[in-house]
């Protein structure tokens, strides 16, 4: 699977082929598979697209989750489990300062990954919740320090990574996690003792974060994955609602995409980069899906030209 880049150089054509994993969020780009509505049709959609190679999904009940993966696994996608939704709908908060709270999130958190194991999903990806303002906030990163060392404890009993996701601290989520440098710390201290966790640096929150992707060479080595997408600006800043490219009040485009893409070259990124787009009233989801899969073909033709033109 993937896709070629063709490049012109001193009169000669170059073919490259796309070095990363092409995967996409399915339950933001069809929506209606949030509520396990017409989740077969759309995997074998993403499955019949040669761009394509890994979706990532919610935690459904185990024996819808084990048909997914197995449909999945036959047309040759891999899988991620996504536990952000989970998360942010019923405010899991592994870092809560209550520590009844702390410890039903956890348990919530540890069952899922047990589910992920039994269901054959190698990939859990997760958040913090709500930030507890500057008064608490060392506290708290604390707490998830050692909460996350819970999780990797379980996850590493089943070779099971964890992928920990940077959200906004200011506009709209407004998580604990937060800053990628922070996120950095975090990570890096726990692998003091797991080291099966990792960054998932999402470019729709890049705006929020006022971050851009040289914030990446920072972290190359816990660096597990990458989502693309857009913020959406509003009159009172920014929302997370991961507009598709091109529309109303998106911000991102090809150039921040380009920029991301020769980042990852630079520091040996070897890992998937997966869409993150959601259609708006009006739209379709193959509207976004493909207007994405035309930025990502248009923005690496520019990375990969302005590599070629370094050497």
């Amino acid at each position: 699977m993937g896709f070629m880049i063709t490049l012109k150089k001193k009169g000669e054509e170059l073919y490259l082929k796309f070095p990363w994993k092409v995967g996409i969020v399915l339950f933001m780009a069809f929506p209606e598979t949030t509520k396990g509505e017409n989740v077969e049709d759309a995997i074998k959609h993403i499955a019949s697209d040669p761009f394509f190679d890994l979706i990532e999904i919610p935690p459904y009940k185990e024996e819808v989750l084990k048909q997914i993966v197995n449909l999945a696994h036959e047309e040759g996608l891999d899988v991620a489990l996504a536990l952000q939704p989970e998360i942010l709908s019923k405010g899991l908060d592994i870092a809560s300062l209550e520590e009844n709270k702390r410890a039903n999130a956890l348990k919530v958190l540890k069952d899922m990954i047990e589910l992920a194991h039994r269901v054959s999903i190698s990939s859990v990806a997760l958040c913090t919740s709500k930030d507890p303002g500057p008064e608490n906030r060392e506290k708290a990163l604390s707490l998830l320090r050692e909460s996350l060392k819970e999780l990797c404890k379980i996850a590493a009993n089943h070779n099971i990574k964890l992928i920990l996701e940077v959200f906004d601290r200011d506009y709209d989520r407004k998580l604990l996690l937060g800053p990628t440098r922070e996120a950095i710390d975090v990570i890096r201290d726990v692998r003091e003792e797991y080291e099966n966790i990792g960054l998932l640096w999402d470019l729709s929150h890049a705006p929020m974060l006022n971050e851009t992707p040289q914030i990446l060479k920072e972290c190359a080595d816990i660096l597990y994955h990458i989502h693309i997408g857009c913020a959406k600006k509003v009159d009172e800043g920014f929302k997370d609602t991961h507009p598709g490219f091109y529309v109303a009040g998106a911000v991102n485009g090809v150039e921040e995409v380009a920029e991301l893409l020769q980042v990852l070259h630079e520091i040996g990124y070897r890992g998937a980069v997966s869409f993150e787009v959601k259609p708006e009233e009006g739209q379709s989801s193959l509207e976004v899906v493909n207007c994405a899969k035309g930025v990502l073909l248009h923005a690496a033709s520019l990375a990969f030209k302005r590599i070629a033109s370094l050497k």
